[in-house]
């Protein structure tokens, strides 16, 4: 009597440890931890931090908020995706496309990017619970490339005027393109060779760090590979390292050459709940419901491209480094460290990925190492923020132009050229309406995709050959849009002619019908009674077929002999 209790009992408690396995997925790794991880995990997470650090100080001035608040969005994903995240690579932080994206809705108010990072945590998360990661699915290829050439753009010039030295340059890209030249006379010359040294540096040190993994440089001993690979790594934070030190140099000299960060906030942010409203220059305050109708359809699209490029970035490292995650874990992990970045003054994080390829190529074993990034970049708010007084904007807009440049994808365009034309329609669509307004962009592409889509749908291509009857083959399947297509070709191949031609309907790559396919086949069938000619189905799948036996049609025939079909009296 008791064993099968007691077997009942180690059954439930085992499936509450899956339950809780799935949801911290921490328990699953942390209990086989091997000291010889550590020391990788702390490696990896350590360059991280050294690379994450100036990033996010440069990502906040994309977004247009104070480059404090780019560290305070830098270090609650590592401790939060250590718990709930299924990929020992990716690391969430700041990137140019979220910063991007949140320059557009947030106008520079540090309240309200916290409570965007709130609202969409709680979006991202309820998505999660509700298991609908499937939506993404809906965003093409043709719409995320156009999205993300026109960010590349977008945010590579929009650090133009960084290098140029150049002040109240108006955030729009096209009125930013065009008082960028009008006032290029302008340019301090300190900045832009500062900038452009800057820029040739790093681009230097991403052409060895490439020559390294293609095996271009055999004249490395192991040791000046070893080198070269570390100093090409923390390539950010050396450049900006490096021109701090120039700017302090000079100004120290009462030579004020450079354009710098100037005054910041030191320490680390207060732990506190997000705000719920706002208050202008003049006092007014604005109330949750008037900020969230102006975030309005930022609301949707920031949700969706931030879960997007975390999930597309956590599944091409699994893929590459053979493991599984698991995608709505994923969006758990994204939503949860939005809502308790809100608590500390975080603008909305995404998964990067350049980060991310860091953290893979320095070894990284579990998703630990995440801590150790995070506690680099509350070191650096605790300890450093007095010296980023003098990081020059030019350095820092260097590591932006050259962290987006990858993204400015060129093969995409040529290979969409040769595969298949029409999908330039979504990315030039994508692409021309994100260079005025973002979020209309990835609108507007899912749109026009969501209309070729539809088109396919409602005219699939009917194959039409004469053998003795008219042999008509669907090329996919039939759905209700695609109804009147069908009958229109029956009529003008067979029933509108003279005389009258039998069908055959090759049914084979139709899986599922509705109400509206059945009434119009019933219609069909009717038209070909009442001209004394035949209308056969072939080839039928068993689903169908019980769909239509069912629908009790007059006249209906179906076979799976080619001979009986195409012998028709």
């Amino acid at each position: 009597m008791e064993e099968p209790l007691l077997g009942g009992y180690v059954s439930r408690r085992d499936r509450c440890g899956r339950i809780l396995r799935s949801w911290l997925p921490i328990l699953s790794w942390l209990p086989r931890y091997k000291l010889k991880w550590l020391q990788m995990d702390l490696l990896a997470g350590l360059t991280v931090g050294l690379t994450v650090v100036p990033q996010a100080l440069a990502y906040a001035e994309v977004a247009g908020l104070p480059i404090q608040y780019g560290l305070y969005s830098a270090f609650m994903g590592g401790f939060i995706y250590t718990l709930l995240g299924t990929s020992k690579d990716v690391t969430l932080g700041p990137t140019a496309i979220m910063s991007l994206l949140c320059s557009s809705l947030v106008a520079g108010e540090p309240r309200r990017a916290v409570l965007l990072s709130l609202l969409c945590g709680l979006i991202q998360a309820g998505m999660a619970l509700l298991r609908l990661g499937f939506l993404l699915d809906f965003i093409s290829f043709p719409v995320i490339k156009g999205f993300t050439c026109a960010a590349a753009v977008t945010i590579g010039f929009g650090q133009v005027k960084n290098i140029l030295g150049l002040k109240n340059i108006p955030q729009e890209f096209y009125l930013q393109v065009y008082y960028t030249f009008c006032r290029i006379t302008e340019a301090r010359v300190g900045d832009v060779v500062l900038g452009l040294l800057c820029l040739l540096l790093l681009v230097m040190l991403v052409l060895m760090k490439a020559s390294l993994r293609s095996g271009e440089a055999p004249a490395y001993s192991r040791a000046a590979r070893k080198l070269v690979w570390t100093v090409s790594t923390m390539r950010n934070a050396l450049v900006v390292v490096g021109a701090t030190l120039v700017a302090f140099a000079w100004d120290v000299t009462g030579h004020h050459v450079f354009s710098i960060t100037g005054n910041t906030t030191a320490g680390l942010p207060p732990f506190r709940p997000p705000p719920t409203s706002d208050v202008t220059a003049n006092g007014t305050v604005i109330p949750f419901v008037q900020i969230v109708e102006d975030f309005g359809a930022g609301l949707a699209v920031i949700p969706l491209m931030g879960l997007l490029e975390s999930i597309a970035i956590a599944k091409a490292f699994a893929s590459q480094n053979n493991y599984r995650i698991d995608a709505n874990q994923e969006l758990l992990a994204i939503g949860m460290t939005n809502i308790m970045g809100s608590f500390v003054s975080a603008y909305p994080v995404t998964g990067s990925f350049g980060r991310t390829a860091v953290n893979s190529q320095t070894g990284v074993c579990t998703p630990a190492g995440g801590i150790v990034t995070s506690l680099t970049v509350l070191l650096s708010l605790a300890f450093l923020m007095p010296a980023f007084y003098y990081i020059p904007k030019a350095s820092l807009a260097a590591v932006v132009i050259c962290a987006v440049a990858p993204m400015l994808d060129y093969s995409a365009v040529a290979k969409m050229w040769k595969i298949r034309k029409l999908d330039l329609l979504p990315f030039l669509v994508t692409f021309v309406m994100s260079l005025w307004q973002v979020q209309y962009g990835i609108m507007g592409g899912v749109a026009v995709s969501g209309v070729l889509l539809l088109y396919h749908t409602a005219r699939p291509q009917i194959t039409v050959s004469d053998q003795g009857v008219l042999l008509m083959e669907l090329s996919s399947g039939l759905s209700f849009p695609a109804t009147e297509y069908l009958s229109h070709v029956m009529h003008t191949q067979a029933l509108q002619v003279s005389p009258p031609r039998s069908v055959v309907l090759d049914f084979r790559h139709v899986s599922v019908i509705d109400y509206t396919v059945v009434s119009e086949l019933r219609d069909l069938l009717q038209q070909f009674q009442l001209q004394n000619v035949h209308l056969i189905f072939y080839r039928v799948q068993p689903s169908v077929l019980q769909v239509l036996l069912k629908a009790d049609l007059q006249g209906f025939k179906h076979t799976d002999s080619v001979e009986e079909a195409l012998h028709v009296s």
